[in-house]
């Protein structure tokens, strides 16, 4: 629906009035769909974008109660390493989301929204120590108020923890061209594509809006692995299973067969 024509800016849809205008990433995310609110924001979906009280994603995501800490936390980082703003004349300033985190207990998630690079991707920059570091992308995991330093998480498939100085990081926002890694939802299923380096996330999804890619699992795949599945459990004795797959592929049914138990004790 999306892609469907996007000269009218479909990924930042608003619901009604009677809904609040939430946009569909601020539904996303206090419905708890990570993966969701992902692929919207790789698909162009503006993280700063407000519903009609003019509340924004992340500020929402903190005070809405049916999302544990765990999930709050989740989000909100998800959020922040898109761009997610601050309103310093607002009720949702810096100072707004760090007081609605404590409140619902994340304490370690309002310590990260007080610092200024904390839950940001950023840039390696000026690391004389590692120079092949400069110009890779981490995730600042964590800040260290007794030394004003920053544990990070580099983006590679390694996932190397660093140690890094405000020094040598340069907030580099993730963007649908430069997302660092790729959610992909093919056949009902969603795919995470990790990579060794920017330029490899930036050609894959530019082969991807050229339609150059092939889909990570086919429904062919997918029939095979569960005709696989079908004559395993057959052989297993296990009872019958649908004869026909969630995708919709046809799958035989499997007859409930009985287990020799004597040669299964040998």
């Amino acid at each position: 629906w999306i892609n469907a024509n996007r000269t009218e800016d479909r990924v930042n849809a608003k619901a009604s009035t009677e809904n609040m205008g939430a946009p569909a990433v601020m539904i996303a995310a206090t419905s708890n769909q990570l993966e969701l609110a992902t692929l919207l924001l790789q698909l162009g979906a503006n993280v700063n974008v407000e519903d009609f009280q003019g509340i924004t994603a992340i500020f929402l995501t903190l005070v809405y109660p049916k999302l544990s800490t765990e999930d709050v936390n989740k989000l909100v980082r998800l959020l922040l390493s898109w761009g997610a703003n601050f309103f310093s004349d607002r009720l949702y300033s810096r100072d707004g989301c760090v007081a609605m985190a404590r409140q619902k207990g994340a304490h370690k998630l309002a310590d990260l929204l007080e610092s200024e690079l904390g839950g940001r991707r950023c840039e390696i920059v000026n690391l004389s120590s590692r120079p092949e570091l400069n110009g890779k992308t981490c995730v600042a995991d964590e800040h260290l108020p007794d030394s004003n330093e920053y544990k990070v998480t580099l983006e590679t498939k390694s996932k190397e923890a660093l140690v890094l100085s405000p020094d040598n990081l340069k907030r580099r926002d993730r963007t649908p061209q430069d997302c660092g890694y790729y959610i992909e939802f093919k056949n009902g299923r969603t795919i995470r594509h990790d990579f060794d380096s920017n330029e490899d996330c930036q050609a894959f999804v530019a082969a991807l809006n050229r339609n150059e890619t092939q889909p990570a699992v086919t429904k062919e795949a997918e029939a095979r692995a569960e005709q696989a599945a079908a004559e395993l459990l057959a052989e297993l004795g296990i009872d019958d299973i649908p004869e026909k797959s969630p995708s919709g592929g046809q799958v035989k049914k499997a007859k409930k067969r009985k287990v020799d138990k004597k040669k299964m004790k040998n």
